[in-house]
């Protein structure tokens, strides 16, 4: 440490000195006259300059800071603004002048504005580039570019038939494949694709002739059936299928595409595996969609001409005739179709295609198919049937009337679907639940913006049904929530009359508790709905079923009851999910049930005044859930809480559930779960305030240090709250420290500088040394700020030459830089310490700048001497620019007095000397541009600290200016700019002497 603080001092020979300005004087005047080439001179021209280097801030300009700042300032101009505002959008005003005849010989001007200028030639063009219209007619991928554009237009159109209210089938898909699964195994039938080869010579018969027997081959035995598939299996096989379908289509093998999609039609007639039905009906309708979509695309296509596609509501007269051609020939193919569900399903998926025959071809269509599922006789395939038709049709306009229901429901009471839930082992409710998701569609396209009479009369039809459990279901899930919660009481009173033996009552209190989260109900009847649901719902035995539907009645209960109720919820479900550790397998329930309430009560003084709420948090066992349940509480807790607390009931709790999220970080932890969790534990800490209990406040930090030491960002978060509390404290003193607040400060800063050393972060830890040495400063413990920046010195060395910035190696000496500018502006007003020497600081930094080894290609080094410059000739003014209030700098500690000064001189001409010997490394042709631009940023610091009125001075800027333009690198703009900024300089008082300076300074043309 004493190696750092060591003086350094240069002797020099005056009269080699005397020599060299001797030379100086006369060397421009020989190259002038030819006498001596440039490159004669270059070598004796280092050593004048260097001589000179000892006049520098010797005869540093005294500064007036006052005065100075008074000229800087902008002077101030009254404005009528008027009507303007920057903000405004500018308006052009055009004029068109209109020639009359020649008889009346006067002319009127009309005046109109406009928000942008025309542009004569698009006017002319009508906005069209004619280049552009060649180069597409040229182009047929601009065709193709144009039917795209087109296609995904209509494609928004077709999904605009329906408001954003409507839920699109697409976020079903999920939820039925997640939901229907099963581990039995499974078989598919796969036929043999293969293309039979014609003679080219063949006639339009024989090429008919041919497809008809491809597609009778399908159906006469060209399969083969694959058994013992499991599910993933099953999947990844109707996943290849859909691929060949498309590859054979682009390779324009259009009946092997259709048999495709006859064999996945036929796999839609197959219950074998009932209970994995819902998840193959949205697998097969996957491919069937993608064939529908195909063939519309494929007769669309036929539809352009001259690359003008059709518009969006198309009439059948404006498609040609080529393309109906094409589109009747699909429909004879399907028609051909012997099955009735493949022919049924093909059909459906292109029935779009009817827009290109008739207005109401899909209109007409629709009741044929319809009449078509009566000729399917299980009801399950039938029922899926119906909610595909729904799919492809219209979804308004589809016509289903309550007979199919009751029709519907005969069949599924009947002894066949009986015998086949036998044979298969599957219980009549998990059988029902089958139909969910195919009769939720359907009465969801049916209730899609109907009045309220229509749920009267499909209620009336329930009762008469005798209380339908599944259909009752389908019907709360399909109708808007509004109407449902109006007559929740009638929906109870239907559901406690179903028979339980079929659908579970409990799936109906669920879906009844949905509508209820989303709708209102009267508020006579709350209380009574919540005693009722919750009657059936305490009663459960499977925990499953009681999570599955005491999740919905969390939030209902939230919406619109006090803490007590809440309490009284959440204590049942601790006793039913605590038994044989039930809340294992009902993670995600439990975690939404955090969620709603957190939601409803985001005041945290009553959430953890709910006496079982952290009873329940202790039934996350497993550590991912857990943790992730207290960043949901530590988020709602930053989002809600306005104000800081110092309530010790919030305070334990959250820190316990911050000491969760802390204790979860391991070597295996990422990055950014690392600042997740770490900003989620700032923000709690930035939330917490004891007032003016300055004591209590920094015993949380303490805490919070113990807790949190392995997240580095909360240690800086802590170590800048210290900081900030020393600050306060410091501002209620007004800087007039008691006994009692200089030792609480002392505290503060001891705090800090334990905890800084424990940080990984280089650079963290030097502005944290620095900052903290500032904050030490400001409160007059000028012994600590002093620990600091030895500290801040000692750690400079360790800064490696590449960081990683993020996740990016980066070099390290800009960062450097930036400190150490920061670190002089600090020193400026650090008094010197009486045992150390004078500027023991500064000549420490020097020597660890001297000793660290710089990049070969940086200049950053002498940047920063310039730096240090600036720094010395800002010592030797009178009066500093700026102070730390009650502390003395060494302006007054010194009082300009001519030993303090001296020191100056001699880092200067240390520093100096480096810098020169710095340039003259650069006088290779290689470095030549930063020498110029070094030379450049030199004199500028000249100009701007040093006196120019001492000739030596003087004579020493003039080089360095020549030597900035010597080799034609100088940026000509740059030294204009500061050639006028000499002469204007030389305009004000007392800078007369410029004058002659600016005369002295030649401005060279690169060549």
């Amino acid at each position: 440490m004493n190696d750092l603080f060591c003086k350094r001092a240069v002797s020099l020979n005056s009269t080699y000195f005397s020599t060299c300005i001797s030379f100086c004087n006369y060397a421009c005047i020989y190259v002038d006259i030819g006498y001596v080439s440039l490159s004669q001179v270059c070598g004796y021209l280092y050593a004048c300059i260097l001589s000179l280097y000892s006049f520098f801030l010797r005869h540093a300009r005294s500064r007036n800071y006052v005065s100075e700042s008074e000229v800087c300032k902008l002077e101030s101009v009254p404005l009528d603004f008027g009507d303007y505002h920057p903000l405004k959008p500018i308006t052009v005003t055009e004029s068109k002048t209109k020639k009359m005849n020649r008889k009346g010989s006067t002319s009127s001007t009309s005046s109109s504005s406009s928000s942008s200028v025309m542009d004569p030639l698009s006017s002319v063009l009508d906005g069209t580039d004619p280049l552009s219209l060649f180069a597409a007619a040229a182009d047929p991928v601009t065709t193709t570019a144009t039917m795209d554009s087109t296609r995904k237009k209509r494609d928004k159109d077709d999904s605009s038939a329906v408001g954003s209210d409507f839920e699109p089938w697409s976020s079903k898909r999920g939820e039925i494949l997640s939901r229907y699964t099963t581990t039995e195994k499974l078989s598919i039938v796969s036929g043999s694709f293969s293309r039979k080869a014609t003679t080219t010579g063949s006639a339009v018969s024989e090429k008919v002739r041919t497809r008809l027997e491809e597609l009778d081959d399908l159906e006469e035995g060209s399969q083969k059936e694959l058994l013992n598939l499991t599910q993933q299996d099953y999947m990844n096989r109707i996943e290849e299928l859909n691929q060949s379908l498309k590859d054979a289509w682009s390779s324009d093998q259009k009946v092997k595409a259709l048999k495709i999609v006859i064999q996945c039609s036929k796999l839609l007639s197959d219950t074998t595996v009932i209970q994995f039905y819902p998840s193959k009906f949205v697998l097969i309708t996957d491919i069937l969609d993608t064939f529908g979509k195909l063939v519309y695309e494929r007769i669309l296509s036929m539809c352009v001409d001259s690359r003008v596609s059709l518009p969006d509501n198309f009439s059948p007269e404006s498609v040609n005739d080529t393309a109906k051609e094409t589109c009747l020939n699909w429909f004879f193919k399907i028609a051909s179709i012997r099955e009735l569900i493949p022919r049924f399903y093909v059909e459906a998926a292109i029935l779009k295609c009817n827009k290109f025959l008739s207005k109401t071809g899909i209109s007409e269509c629709l009741p044929r198919l319809t009449s078509m599922i009566r000729g399917i006789g299980d009801p399950l395939v039938a029922v899926y049937a119906r909610a595909y038709l729904c799919r492809v049709g219209s979804p308004i306009k589809y016509l289903f009337t309550a007979t199919c229901f009751c029709l519907l429901f005969q069949q599924i009471h009947g002894d066949t679907v009986q015998n086949q839930l036998v044979v298969q082992c599957v219980e009549i409710p998990l059988y029902l639940t089958l139909y969910s998701p195919a009769i939720d569609w359907i009465l969801q396209c049916i209730a899609y913006r109907a009045p309220e009479v229509l749920l009267t009369e499909m209620m009336e039809r329930c009762r008469k049904l005798g209380n339908n459990a599944l259909l009752l279901n389908s019907v709360m899930s399909a109708f808007r929530a509004e109407f449902i919660a109006a007559r929740s009481m009638d929906f109870i009173g239907m559901i406690k009359e179903c028979d339980e033996s079929g659908f579970p009552k409990h799936l109906l209190f669920r879906s009844l508790g949905l509508n209820l989260a989303l709708a209102d109900p009267p508020e006579n009847d709350r209380l009574q709905i919540l005693n009722e649901a919750w009657k059936v719902i305490t009663k459960l035995k499977n925990p499953q079923d009681y999570i599955n539907c005491a999740e919905v009645w969390v939030e209902y209960t939230c919406r619109h009851f006090t803490n007590r109720e809440i309490n009284t919820v959440l204590a049942d479900v601790i006793k039913h999910m605590t038994p044989d550790r039930a809340f294992e397998d009902a993670y995600p329930q439990l975690q939404s049930i955090i969620q709603k309430v957190i939601t409803y009560i985001y005041d945290f003084s009553l959430l953890f005044s709910v006496e079982k709420f952290l009873p329940f948090l202790d039934m996350f066992q497993k550590e991912s859930v857990r943790v992730e349940v207290c960043k949901c509480i530590m988020e709602s807790f930053i989002k809600h809480q306005q104000e800081s607390t110092k309530d010790p009931v919030i305070l334990n709790a959250l820190l316990h559930i911050c000491k969760t999220m802390h204790d979860s970080v391991n070597a295996l932890t990422l990055e950014d779960e690392k600042r997740m969790l770490a900003a989620l534990i700032n923000g709690f800490i930035k939330m917490v305030s004891f007032g003016r209990d300055f004591e209590q406040q920094l015993s949380f930090y303490v805490e919070a240090r113990s807790m949190f030491c392995n997240l580095e960002p909360v240690l800086v978060q802590l170590i800048h709250s210290v900081n900030q509390l020393a600050m306060e404290t410091r501002k209620v003193m007004k800087g007039n420290h008691s006994r009692k607040t200089a030792a609480f400060v002392r505290a503060c800063v001891a705090f800090c500088f334990i905890t800084i050393p424990s940080l990984s972060s280089i650079f963290t830890r030097l502005n944290l040394y620095l900052h903290s040495g500032q904050v030490a400063l400001a409160n007059q413990c000028l012994s600590q700020a002093d620990a600091f920046f030895k500290a801040a010195v000692s750690l400079v060395p360790e800064v490696p030459k590449m960081i990683s910035v993020d996740g990016k190696m980066r070099p390290s000496d800009a960062f450097l830089l930036e400190f150490l500018c920061n670190f002089f502006s600090t020193l400026l007003v650090v008094p010197d310490h009486p045992e150390q020497g004078v500027l023991f600081l500064v000549r420490g930094l020097l020597n660890v700048i001297q000793d660290y080894t710089w990049e070969d290609n940086s200049d950053d080094k002498v940047r920063i001497y310039t730096n240090v410059l600036h720094l010395l000739s800002a010592m030797t003014q009178e009066a500093y620019i700026y102070h730390v209030d009650k502390v003395d700098s060494n302006d007054t500690l010194y009082g300009g007095d001519s030993k303090f000064l001296t020191e100056i001189n001699k880092l200067c001409e240390t520093v100096i000397a480096q810098i020169l010997d710095h340039l003259k490394t650069l006088g290779k042709e290689e470095t030549l541009k930063r020498q110029s631009q070094l030379a450049l940023y030199f004199f500028n610091t000249i100009l701007a600290h040093g006196d120019l009125r001492n000739n030596k001075l003087n004579q020493l800027s003039v080089n360095l200016w020549n030597l900035a333009q010597k080799h034609g690198f100088a940026d000509t703009k740059t030294m204009v700019k500061t050639l006028e900024y000499i002469k204007r300089r030389s305009k004000q008082p007392e800078m007369s002497h410029f004058t002659d300076l600016a005369l002295r300074l030649p401005l060279q043309s690169r060549t």
